[in-house]
């Protein structure tokens, strides 16, 4: 039986037009974030298990591929894997997502930064997910985050910086959800959830747009919470909106958070911002203002995240504000269109056997020169596939190298696909 050359499952390989999109994103997206004053950072793949595991990461933590110790002998890692003591059996893991990276490198490095710092991080993360669509083990995140700046200030920047990336991405038709964790904490208590039951029942608040009212009161209800007027207050929420605070706030608004997210909508007038206090975002480290972009065709978020506060204190001691925002690159890459303007400069010289090697070399120094990319193909008998699979490579144009061809001035372009 052959051996499976394929990648390991969750896992991708990416041919060359692929790649190509994928880097015009990242290129775009680089550029608009350091137009508006981030810096851009790079953090190891490995962090200790222990830092992985401190409690940082919420349910992450659960899917993150551990590293074996080195020179591990086989009782003691028996041992460890009997007792469930996985620091006794890995001292390295890869990182399941850049904001805990994020938390030890400000640490480390809080001397030689700014007081207010601004990073970009833009770089693989790896998950032990169930692959399925959309799903992958490996996969990009493209993080923008604000430490040291305690005011709306640094939601605002955030929440601009990512807006002018997705219009310079050309994805149009985007929202930010917005909320607050002291909002959906104020709903709780309303509902008197005991403490000890807020972060589950906020995972069942969480699916309310797939489960509905019913769905969520019989699921609090399996949790032992008292669902009395729980429906009323969904209904309500459902139909809030900005104008929740008017005449009268209801009794589940914080109005101090509400004041926030209005002051948010106001000093953004051309980004479009919808309140939304059902909003809950799965990460139990956020303290306060949340947010997720939001697409009208698609029913999942291509982005988001919101204020955490108290995660960098853990590892200083002392409190750092802290602010941050995701773009779900490996989901907005999936709608991008080809780079028109890439493919248009991508040009194919098709030549026959037999051609002279020295004019071939020539006429693509002379092209390159001017700013094309170029690539040389032998004619084949089928040259329309041979056409069709530049065209699946990003190039944009082609032409014949004919016998009578001196120079690049005399090719005849042509436009590849249709």
């Amino acid at each position: 039986m052959a051996t499976p050359v394929t990648p390991p499952r969750g896992m991708r390989d990416f041919l060359p037009a692929d790649k190509a999109s994928r880097e015009h994103a990242l290129a775009v997206i680089r550029r608009s974030f350091a137009a508006h004053g981030f810096d851009e950072i790079e953090t190891p793949v490995l962090e200790d298990a222990a830092r992985l595991h401190s409690g940082l990461g919420g349910d992450n933590e659960k899917l993150a591929f551990a590293v074996l110790k080195r020179g591990l002998k086989p009782t003691d890692a028996a041992a460890a894997a009997a007792s469930g003591d996985l620091l006794g059996l890995a001292d390295l893991g890869l990182r399941f997502d850049l904001t805990v990276p994020l938390a030890r490198f400000y640490a480390t490095h809080r001397a030689e930064l700014p007081t207010v710092f601004r990073s970009i991080q833009i770089a693989p993360v790896w998950r032990a997910e169930r692959p399925q669509k959309g799903r992958y083990r490996q996969f990009v995140q493209c993080d923008i985050d604000i430490i040291g700046e305690s005011g709306l200030l640094a939601e605002i920047e955030l929440i601009t910086a990512t807006a002018a990336a997705l219009d310079a991405l050309g994805l149009t038709g985007c929202s930010i959800r917005v909320n607050d964790r002291r909002i959906l904490t104020a709903l709780l208590a309303h509902w008197s959830v005991a403490p000890e039951l807020n972060e589950r029942a906020l995972i069942v608040i969480d699916k309310l747009d797939k489960i509905g009212v019913d769905g969520v009161v019989t699921e609090l209800a399996g949790l032992g919470i008292a669902t009395d007027g729980v429906a009323d207050t969904l209904t309500q929420i459902a139909d809030a909106g900005w104008t929740a605070a008017e005449p009268t706030p209801p009794a589940w608004l914080n109005t101090d958070a509400f004041a926030d997210l209005l002051a948010l909508r106001a000093a953004m007038p051309e980004v479009r911002l919808v309140f939304d206090p059902t909003l809950v975002r799965g990460m139990g480290y956020y303290t306060g203002t949340i947010f997720e972009i939001s697409h009208p065709d698609l029913g999942y978020s291509l982005g988001g995240g919101g204020r955490y506060d108290g995660m960098i204190g853990r590892f200083l001691g002392t409190e750092v504000p802290a602010c941050g925002f995701s773009i779900g690159f490996e989901r907005i890459v999936d709608l991008l269109g080809v780079d028109a303007a890439s493919a248009e400069n991508a040009v194919v010289l098709v030549y026959d056997k037999g051609t002279d090697p020295a004019r071939l070399v020539a006429l693509k120094r002379t092209l390159v020169e001017q700013g094309l990319r170029v690539r040389l193909e032998q004619r084949t008998k089928n040259v329309k596939a041979l056409l069709e699979r530049a065209a699946g490579a990003g190039y944009g144009r082609y032409s014949f190298v004919g016998a009578d061809v001196s120079g690049a001035g005399e090719l005849d372009f042509r436009p590849l696909g249709g």
